[in-house]
């Protein structure tokens, strides 16, 4: 697979993720959660979601996604043009809280 359509398919999918849980999902547990990047194998069959949620416990987060992979893959079956769509596996994204953390530690130590 071309790394230029894969990169596509990456995109799409954060965006539509991203305006499904904005406007379109009920649950209010994931009206807080934001996508942050999407990987999808090269074979096509599974997308690393990172995403992270804010003001929520993330075991809940966590739990209430796994219970709505089957809808979301649907809804972006619906959405974007492919074959198959690919199984997703959302993993949460510690980067920000790690900035935040090494953000902290620099105004602590210019105090």
């Amino acid at each position: 697979m071309q790394a230029v359509k894969l990169e596509r398919y990456n995109n799409a999918f954060m965006e539509e993720l991203n305006i499904i849980f904005g406007t379109e999902v009920k649950n209010e547990v994931l009206k807080s959660v934001v996508i942050t990047s999407v990987k999808i194998t090269n074979d096509l069959s599974f997308a690393k979601v990172y995403y992270t949620c804010f003001n929520e416990d993330k075991k809940l987060v966590s739990k209430e996604l796994r219970d709505s992979e089957g809808y979301l893959r649907s809804m972006l079956a619906k959405r974007i043009d492919m074959r198959h769509t690919p199984e997703l596996n959302f993993v949460y994204d510690e980067s920000l809280e790690y900035a935040k953390r090494i953000e902290d530690k620099i105004k602590e130590i210019n105090s």
